[in-house]
């Protein structure tokens, strides 16, 4: 289910990503995989995937198979679904993340109810690229908001989806690339017992745990390749 301003976890993930003048992404962020985990768990929180645990690695297993609404969530699901065999929770966000125009897609559709608007520039004067400046700033504001409260704030009943918003969030750079880093190095210890479900609901723990996990997997593995081969 969408949260407060109709948005899915996956469009606030992208609102984040986004420079609001210039519409485009900020770079030193593993957003794309911020998106995929957030599908991850859209379909943990709304009990339309489950995990199990044949062996020793967590498998994603569909256990609903009405829509949920979201024409990007829905296709990850019939993925899930389709699947010849079960995969585990990083492969998916991985493929989540890769899917093809994800962010446009994503993008476009937040345009269309306003939020958004499509433009394009020059990259060096000579590529055409597609941006997204900010139109409405309100839903990305109340976003903030509910991260800060989260975070600077003393509450010890955290709502699922901000919980899960404050791990993708954390893991994936984003946190540090819209709060100052000094204030969020003071409030370390808080930001930790958030994103290991200490101020949330027992019953919607173990699906956050199972979705960051797979996040942190899903965005760790790039970095090392890269760095191995930027060592040869």
């Amino acid at each position: 289910m969408p949260g407060r301003d109709g948005l899915f976890l996956h469009e606030e993930i992208l609102l984040l990503a986004l420079r609001d003048e210039a519409g485009t992404f900020a770079s030193g962020t593993q957003y794309s995989f911020g998106m995929g985990g957030a599908i991850l768990a859209e379909l943990l929180l709304d009990e339309r995937i489950r995990v199990v645990t044949p062996k020793k690695t967590p498998l994603a297993e569909v256990v609903g198979f009405g829509r949920v609404g979201d024409p990007v969530i829905d296709e990850c699901l019939q993925k899930v679904r389709d699947a010849k065999k079960r995969a585990s929770l990083q492969t998916w966000v991985s493929r989540f993340a890769h899917i093809k125009d994800l962010r446009h897609r994503v993008a476009r559709r937040l345009a269309r109810r306003g939020i958004l608007r499509v433009d394009q520039d020059k990259v060096l004067l000579i590529f055409n690229r597609t941006i997204y400046p900010e139109l409405d700033p309100g839903p990305e504001r109340r976003i903030l908001e509910r991260l800060r409260n989260a975070i600077f704030g003393g509450a010890t009943d955290i709502d699922p989806r901000t919980v899960a918003l404050v791990a993708l969030a954390h893991h994936t750079g984003l946190l540090s690339a819209n709060f100052d880093k000094k204030e969020l190095k003071e409030r370390k210890d808080r930001i930790d017992r958030i994103i290991n479900g200490d101020l949330t609901a027992r019953a919607t723990k173990a699906a956050i745990e199972a979705m960051q996990a797979a996040v942190m997997v899903a965005c760790i593995v790039p970095a090392i390749m890269t760095t191995t081969i930027a060592s040869r």
